[in-house]
Parts: C-alpha cells; structure tokens; sequence
C-alpha cells in the first residue's frame, strides 16, 4: 500500500530532523561516513603548496614582500590543515572522561580507611 502525499511530507520531515539533529546516527544507518574537516585538510593542503609558490616567487624575483605573502599563505594554510585534521580525531576517537581524583583526596581516603575503619 504507498503512502499518501501527505504521509511523504511527514517522513520526509522526520528525516531532514532526524538529519539535522544526530548526524552521526544516520551516517552509522545509511552506511557512510561524514567526514567535517575533509575540506578543510584539502583547502588548507593547497593553501600549503600556493604558499609555497609564492614564496618561490618572491624569492625568484628577489621581492621580499611577495615572499612574506607567500610564507603567510602557507602558514595560513597549516593552521587550516591541522583544524581540518583534528575533526577527523574527534570523530574517530571520542574521549573518555576519566574520574581521576587528585593525590591529596587519594591520600585523605587511605587515612580514613586506616584510622576509622576497624
């Protein structure tokens, strides 16, 4: 039995919801990944190598400030590249909180067990 036009436009809206609000559960359903920072790595990559050409540039016609545009640029592009990369650690790894306790409250604890404890 097909739906109606109307049941369509409500599935259809559950979905782009359902899209928008965990991105990653439909990634895992539909069977592929979502990559945030993959542009970002490739922007800032030829970001690295335009910088790069530039530099050479500058160098080549003996113009420094060419040579300092060229070396910002790539710069630039780096800190891009590297803020690219680390979407793809967060996705990949997601961190664990760890309930670590500091060396004094360790320390109270054993002296209560030992002095109250018995």
């Amino acid at each position: 039995m097909p739906l109606s036009e109307h049941e369509r436009q409500m599935l259809a809206q559950m979905e782009q919801a359902l899209s928008a609000d965990d991105p990653r559960l439909v990634s895992t359903l539909t069977g592929t990944r979502l990559y945030p920072g993959r542009t970002r790595l490739l922007l800032g990559i030829a970001m690295v190598f335009a910088g790069i050409a530039t530099l050479f540039a500058g160098l080549i016609s003996k113009t420094i400030p060419i040579g300092i545009l060229g070396f910002l640029i790539s710069l630039g592009g780096v800190r891009f590249a590297l803020s690219g990369a680390s979407g793809f650690r967060r996705l990949a790894a997601p961190k664990a909180k760890k309930n670590r306790r500091t060396l004094g409250s360790r320390m109270e604890d054993r002296w209560d067990r030992r002095n109250f404890e018995r």
